[in-house]
């Protein structure tokens, strides 16, 4: 399979990234942008959006870049930092923009974005398998 193809299949098997509403702008070998909208129901207690909404818009970035290589490429250790409050309605992109693969480990860093203001950042390592993407 292409692999700029792969970050649209590995969405349509995705139930949670679809439920975020999580959608794909763009793909190309080693570099996916992704984008979604901050609803209601993903604030906190705090009338925020909740940590791990950011945290998994970055999350699928990253899966969806370290997997257009063709291997099946797995997360071994994530972190981020999260610079900016998210509000009910925010617009957010998030981008891979650093990437460092060798034979076994790949190397990630997502920006996540609300229009050109960075409100996260986000760093990833995968293992890369040897299976292959079909």
């Amino acid at each position: 399979m292409k692999g700029e193809l792969i970050p649209h299949k590995m969405l349509s098997l995705d139930p949670f990234s679809t439920w975020l509403g999580i959608e794909i702008l763009e793909c190309e070998i080693g570099r996916c942008r992704v984008a979604m909208t901050v609803r209601n129901d993903m604030l906190n207690s705090m009338g925020k959006a909740h940590g791990g909404i950011s945290y998994a818009l970055a999350d699928t970035a990253f899966g969806f870049a370290a997997n257009t290589h063709g291997k099946f490429a797995v997360s071994i250790e994530t972190s981020i930092n999260h610079i900016e409050a998210l509000e009910e309605g925010d617009y957010l992109v998030a981008e891979s923009v650093i990437e460092k693969v060798n034979t076994k480990l790949g190397f990630n860093i997502i920006e996540v974005k609300r229009d050109d203001e960075l409100v996260a950042l986000f760093k990833g390592v995968v293992y890369r398998t040897q299976k292959d993407w079909e």
